[in-house]
């Protein structure tokens, strides 16, 4: 086998002492496959915002600069003081990609994904080469393209998770924020297929048209002046008690979990001091909003606010149900689950101060793609 990818190049990131976070492109070589591995040819990896947070050092996107071959932000003090172990290290950035398979090692499973189209999940994406374990390799079916592939872990596997999640704790319905967004979008093309009710809270009302042009029933408008009522009135009708909340900061999941109580306290039944006695639950996936959670607790007692990640669901529902959910992927990649970008660049256009800003903003219809050959 050709071994001509043992020179690549990859984007790392890296934080400094000073408290600047510098991002730059390093040549590196991926090594030679072991039997149970592949070399993938990485041809798309899409910038999400779980991404930032490795590519910025949560540095604050508004001080970005450029430098030669590089580019740097700063990082605030109070940041730092929980980063040191992330000091001096050159960590390659990217969860997921696709591409083609261009070398394998000698076992059959391997050897099976010889020239195949794959999506791939393991980081360090952003790199023209990546070598990876073949269980972090979803082949796809014929006809589907790199750029098909490169996200078909992080958003439809979370949305998926969300579906499972709901049914899992005996809710009825979900509620999901920052709806409008590709990940959004897909748990709407999710639940419409499977059954699901579904709450989209937006914060725009340019969102709210996107999502009922896709399909949407339920959409509610944060920005609205009756946003509180408006939330109540569709909360009692789908009964939905378990929310995502992909904002994190402020006062919105404090809001839900009002406005559940609120829905759930129109049942009826006697009087208690305590609220309703119904689990009203919102799990924090995302930071859109960089302020502290605010809490005004108005909701009885029986409510829970936590944390989602996807790494953890899937290990809690184990491998059989985990590669249900990647075959499902595969197999709707270009319906349920394709994803629009609305910029592609390459490794070195990571570095522009222009992209930069465009792709830090992480603003709903504006996702940038990547592909490292460019």
């Amino acid at each position: 086998m050709s071994d001509s990818y043992r020179t690549s190049r990859q984007l790392v990131s890296i934080l400094h002492t000073d408290g600047k976070a510098e991002l730059t492109i390093r040549n590196y070589d991926p090594g030679a496959p072991a039997d149970d591995e592949v070399i993938v040819r990485v041809e798309a990896s899409p910038i999400n915002p779980s991404d930032l947070g490795l590519l910025f050092c949560g540095g604050e996107p508004s001080s970005l600069a450029s430098a030669p071959n590089s580019l740097t932000l700063q990082v605030p003090a109070n940041v730092m003081r929980g980063m040191q172990a992330r000091v001096g290290q050159s960590l390659p950035a990217g969860n997921e990609g696709g591409g083609v398979v261009i070398a394998a090692g000698k076992a059959p499973a391997a050897q099976a994904l010889m020239g195949r189209t794959v999506g791939i999940l393991g980081g360090g994406m952003y790199a023209e080469h990546r070598r990876l374990r073949v269980n972090q390799c979803l082949p796809l079916h014929a006809g589907a393209s790199s750029r098909d592939a490169a996200a078909c872990f992080v958003n439809p596997l979370t949305a998926l998770a969300m579906v499972d999640t709901m049914q899992i704790e005996g809710h009825k319905a979900l509620v999901h924020t920052a709806a409008a967004s590709n990940l959004g979008q897909m748990l709407v093309k999710i639940c419409l297929k499977d059954g699901v009710d579904l709450v989209n809270i937006v914060r725009k009302p340019e969102q709210a048209k996107l999502l009922r042009d896709v399909g949407a029933k339920n959409v509610v408008d944060s920005s609205s002046p009756d946003f509180m009522k408006e939330l109540t009135e569709v909360l009692a009708a789908t009964d939905a008690t378990i929310a995502f909340d992909a904002t994190g900061g402020g006062t919105l999941a404090s809001n839900i979990l009002s406005c559940m109580e609120a829905a759930q306290s129109r049942k009826g039944g006697e009087f208690n001091r305590y609220g309703s006695s119904t689990h009203k639950q919102v799990y924090i996936y995302g930071g859109l909003e960089r302020s502290p959670t605010t809490l005004t607790r108005n909701y009885g007692m029986a409510w829970g606010l936590g944390g989602f990640l996807l790494t953890p669901f899937l290990q809690k529902v184990g491998p059989k149900r985990a590669q249900e959910l990647r075959e499902r992927v595969a197999d709707e990649i270009h319906t349920t689950f394709a994803s629009h970008y609305s910029k592609e660049i390459g490794l070195t256009g990571m570095l522009d101060l222009d992209n930069a800003r465009g792709y830090g903003r992480m603003a709903t219809g504006e996702k940038y793609l990547v592909n490292p050959q460019k």
